[in-house]
């Protein structure tokens, strides 16, 4: 049942809501909980850090830059013990945080300090966002979001000195902005939503596209796209309000959408393109850059890749580089030079004079930088940021450069973005905004949500639907339609939603493939592309043996599809125990491992690095982190290349070689959310030419219809194998 405006909106704020109290919620578990030792193996933390330099970034936000501390550059960068490690010394150790991260950046707990003092630490110190990330160094912009934060420049000239450590906290600039966008939506009526709102929530149909546009002939830029990119880059510039664009595994969406985008410019149309994540915009432009140079574009938020095509086209690069940036440089350096001066000042009373000034100059310098801002957005034929980044008030910006909005708003990776964080675009470009096109694939995984699937505690869950029945009672809101309301989860996205209102009259499908072996790509083709996928012919024959640096013809290198079946009982499962292991429960919850499965994926990958497969161009890959754990254990040591991730962190990424690990093997038959098909999806479309599954047949192929069809299908073609516990070195 479709809901009103005002009960999907009320309904979509309740969600968000438990979604964030969820995610605080683990992240202060975390931090109350774990030693920091146990959050730097989490990946949540970086230890043992020193101040290199402090510098004035946009916005006039102070810059932290942080090396690892000398006395500590030795350590070994995978345990925290002394030693020699992997990385070379001086290097940052292996972590998890990404650019764009909420951080704090504070004092270093001691080994000898008591709960108490340990906990006081970690509130401590300045808040921030990381702008970038290099082997050497990663760099803090003192305050959250696009404002300078509550940070006092005491706090950061506190941090001068010492040992100090990053940890990474909840990121709650993203819940402010999608609540901002739905609060403001919530309070509309129906008769002010502007006709692309109306139609996104079913109040007007999508209008047909024009005929005329949709028989006329393009003239493309990329000559290499196939048919059906043409056909879905046609239908979209034809479409009046709406365009779905369904790009499965290796079908070329991000071509697709960057020939959509220079044709737009080519109608003088100003698009603001989006994405769930900063990956998915640097994509973009990276490819909108390299086949259109010229094209002024301005990308938003700070790159999560450092890559001088993207660093180049960075809002915070532009400020310093263009024309109009020029004007706001010499106050940026006087800041700097203030800045560094206070190591040198002589007592506490002339270090807080210095800061004084440092904040009237910093006034000033938001002033003009704000002008030079305004130039270069408005300048802009195409502004990319991600979803909640298209939220910042720069956005908007450009009134003066006579380029107010934006005609089209274009989102990538619809399919994993939260529907609140699309409409913040939708919202910041209601005014003008006549079209959305929406680009992604439903069918692979949607939002990794924490409050979902049994995370949110049964009396949380309890509390919020009688709070969401009360809220929809005073809209007046009808039975049927709170019941409606209260199956909604926030995994259902956008582009699931328009194609279940409107169905497949709105999208075009990219039907032909560019990664997967023909033998690879047949059964999610089969079973959830209607077989309407097609191998091109590069891809089609292609095996591991054919690499072009020179690889040994072998029973595996020959086989694009081989399936070690561990069914029989000898591979059992195992759960990870509370009770014995409290910290690593903490981060690995209930999670699954397999010890002797993992045995059988270490075994296949020496015996394709045997035949000379690169490591870097194989990967491995498990749904369960406790697996992925004993997979790093064994095998992350000796071949340092090798990827190991979790299927859901690997989801956009494709290797030559891709083994995946699926864990379950019980007496009961239970797979868990291994029976979620779309997670199984991104499982098996990430190799370009083999892929070896290793799995308990008899455990799996119980699971769900899927699952039995897919153990139905690997047995009938894949390269069939039974391994023996004498096979194994299990030591």
């Amino acid at each position: 049942m479709r809901l009103s405006p005002q009960a999907f909106f009320t309904t979509q704020l309740s969600l968000l809501e438990a979604e964030q109290t969820s995610e605080v919620a683990e992240t202060s578990l975390l931090l109350s909980s774990a030693a920091p030792s146990t959050l730097a193996r989490a990946g949540l933390a970086v230890l043992n850090l020193n101040v290199n330099s402090l510098k004035t970034g946009l916005g006039g936000r102070t810059v932290i830059q942080l090396g690892v501390d000398p006395a500590y550059a030795s350590t070994n960068l995978k345990n925290g013990e002394k030693g020699v490690g992997s990385k070379s010394e001086g290097d940052l150790p292996e972590h998890g945080i990404r650019t764009g991260d909420i951080v704090r950046v504070g004092e270093m707990p001691k080994g000898t300090a008591k709960k108490k003092e340990m906990n006081e630490l970690k509130g401590k110190g300045v808040e921030g966002v990381v702008t970038r990330i290099g082997e050497r160094a990663l760099w803090v912009a003192a305050g959250k979001g696009g404002n300078e934060g509550s940070n006092d420049d005491s706090d950061v000239d506190a941090l001068a000195s010492g040992r100090l450590w990053v940890v990474k906290l909840a990121n709650d600039v993203t819940y402010k902005r999608m609540n901002w966008a739905l609060q403001k939506l919530l309070k509309t009526s129906d008769e002010a939503f502007s006709p692309l709102q109306r139609v996104l929530l079913g109040l007007s149909a999508p209008t047909p596209p024009d005929s005329t546009k949709l028989k006329q002939n393009l003239t493309f830029v990329n000559d290499a796209l196939n048919e059906s990119q043409k056909e879905a880059i046609k239908f979209a510039m034809a479409s009046l309000d709406l365009a779905l664009i369904h790009g499965p595994p290796g079908t070329g969406k991000t071509s697709t959408i960057v020939e959509l985008i220079l044709q737009l410019l080519k109608q003088d149309q100003r698009v603001l393109v989006c994405g769930p994540s900063n990956i998915s915009v640097d994509n973009i432009v990276e490819r909108l850059v390299a086949s259109s140079p010229s094209t002024p574009i301005v990308r938003m938020g700070h790159p999560a890749r450092l890559l001088p095509i993207v660093l180049n086209h960075s809002l915070e690069v532009l400020t310093r580089t263009s024309e109009a940036g020029a004007i706001v440089m010499d106050i940026r350096e006087e800041i700097d030079q203030k800045i560094a001066s206070t190591k040198k000042a002589k007592n506490g009373r002339e270090r807080k004079n210095i800061w004084q000034e440092v904040k009237e100059l910093r006034k000033e310098y938001r002033s003009r930088e704000g002008k030079c801002v305004d130039s270069l957005i408005g300048g802009s034929a195409v502004v990319l940021a991600t979803l909640h980044g298209a939220g910042s008030p720069q956005t908007t910006a450009g009134k003066a450069a006579g380029k107010a909005g934006f005609d089209v708003i274009v989102i990538d990776e619809a399919g994993q973005g939260l529907e609140a964080g699309c409409w913040v675009p939708i919202v910041i470009a209601a005014e003008s905004a006549k079209k959305l096109v929406l680009a992604g694939d439903h069918l692979q995984l949607p939002p990794t949500i924490k409050s979902s699937d049994g995370k949110e505690e049964k009396e949380e869950l309890r509390k919020r639907m009688a709070a969401l029945e009360a809220d929809l009672s005073k809209l007046s809101v009808k039975e049927e339609e709170k019941k409606a309301a209260k199956k909604l989860t926030l995994e259902h996205t956008m582009f699931d939603r328009l194609l279940k209102d409107y169905g497949s009259d709105i999208k075009r499908l990219l039907n032909t493939q560019y990664r997967m072996h023909e033998k690879i790509m047949r059964f999610p083709s089969d079973t959830l592309y209607d077989g309407k996928l097609v191998a091109a012919e590069a891809v089609q024959v292609r095996l591991l043996k054919d690499l072009e640096y020179g690889v040994e013809e072998t029973d595996d290198t020959k086989e694009p599809l081989v399936f070690y079946d561990t069914q029989g009982g000898d591979y059992p499962e195992k759960t990870e125990d509370p009770d014995e292991v409290p910290k690593k429960s903490i981060l690995l919850g209930d999670s699954k491992s397999n010890d002797l499965e993992a045995a059988v994926v270490k075994m296949h990958v020496q015996k394709l690095i045997a035949a000379g497969v690169k490591d870097e161009d194989i990967a491995v890959i498990t749904p369960y982190n406790a697996q992925l754990a004993i997979l790093q254990g064994m095998l992350r040591e000796q071949y340092p290349g090798l990827e190991l991730g979790s299927v859901d962190g690997f989801q956009g990424r494709e290797k030559e070689a891709v083994v995946v690990s699926l864990v379950r093997s019980n007496d009961n038959r239970e797979v868990g959310f291994l029976g979620e098909k779309r997670r199984l999806n991104v499982a098996m479309t990430r190799p370009r030419r083999h892929l070896c599954v290793v799995g308990d047949s008899e455990t799996v192929g119980h699971g769900s219809s899927f699952l039995k069809k897919w153990m139905k299908y690997l047995e009938d073609n894949a390269d069939l194998r039974y391994p023996t516990l004498d096979e194994l070195d299990l030591t």
